[in-house]
């Protein structure tokens, strides 16, 4: 069992209207899990209810619900947890490249707007799928949420920036050997090249050193997002699933000041409302 913090003193990041979480994970009771365990989140289930007290407390208005490894393949909770957020949700689903079209099709019409490659440890899709994928999700109009091991970033670049589909680079990039000048070069030209996006979420995973302010993290997420404002969008992570202890559970408030404070000011009403509008496909905030 985990106490997770869902309500606290408000972040001094003023959020704006529409302002968007693009990486999270929520779960309905019902839906069973994976064999061995790997992905599933600690006890109580972190449910759309759950979830709608850290909106209400963080100011978060739309959400990108991203499903979780410890379904694997089976896309059914991810669905649920769309239909119950409703209007506001908007899903990255797991596909392959034999998915069918009229499952393409059921994904899509149930708010499904992206496909997820997740290359680590009990990831169900890996990279070996990467161009398969591409192809399903470029011919459905969807984008791609795309984590891997971020230290092979300069073998995997030619494969990389021959992707059609939009699509993230997830958790700053999870440069897990230590992030280099060439890995930072690496990123400015899949940006660049016009279908890359750079994701700040779950920092504390992607990070070499210790929080609370994550320097690693810190100085490659100012510098990707000077150069790149309008590619930066920006997630909670919750409910923070490397979590299995109530003292280890982050606090969001902190983490979205944190990833704010990377951004210039005049970036971060981008990184919250605009981008993820465009990577999403969400309407415009009027």
């Amino acid at each position: 069992m985990i106490d997770r913090k869902l309500t606290g003193a408000k972040p001094r990041t003023r959020m704006p209207k529409g302002a968007c979480d693009t990486q999270m994970h929520m779960y309905l009771p019902g839906y069973g899990w994976r064999a061995d365990g790997k992905g599933v989140p600690a006890e109580p289930l972190p449910t759309p209810e759950m979830y709608r007290k850290t909106m209400g407390w963080l100011g978060i208005d739309r959400v990108v619900i991203t499903q979780g490894n410890g379904h694997q393949m089976d896309n059914a909770s991810l669905l649920a947890c769309v239909a119950e957020m409703g209007e506001c949700a908007r899903g990255v689903a797991v596909i392959t490249g034999e998915t069918s079209e009229a499952e393409m099709t059921r994904l899509a019409e149930s708010g499904i707007v992206g496909a997820r490659i997740m290359d680590l440890p009990g990831g169900a899709v890996g990279l070996d799928q990467l161009e398969a994928v591409d192809a399903r999700a470029h011919a459905a109009g969807w984008m791609m949420a795309v984590q891997f091991d971020g230290t092979a970033l300069q073998e995997l670049e030619p494969r990389l920036a021959k992707l059609r589909s939009n699509w993230v680079l997830d958790h700053h990039g999870k440069i897990f050997g230590g992030i280099t000048p060439e890995h930072v070069a690496t990123i400015k030209r899949l940006i660049d090249g016009g279908r890359c996006w750079f994701k700040f979420a779950g920092c504390y995973e992607a990070t070499t050193m210790s929080g609370p302010d994550y320097p690693d993290i810190a100085a490659l997420s100012r510098e990707i997002g000077a150069h790149a404002p309008e590619r930066i969008v920006w997630g909670t992570n919750w409910p923070h699933n490397a979590a299995s202890r109530t003292e280890d559970y982050p606090d969001d408030a902190h983490l979205l000041d944190l990833a704010m404070s990377w951004l210039p000011d005049d970036a971060q009403h981008r990184a919250l409302v605009e981008n993820p509008q465009q990577l999403y496909g969400f309407p415009q905030i009027s």
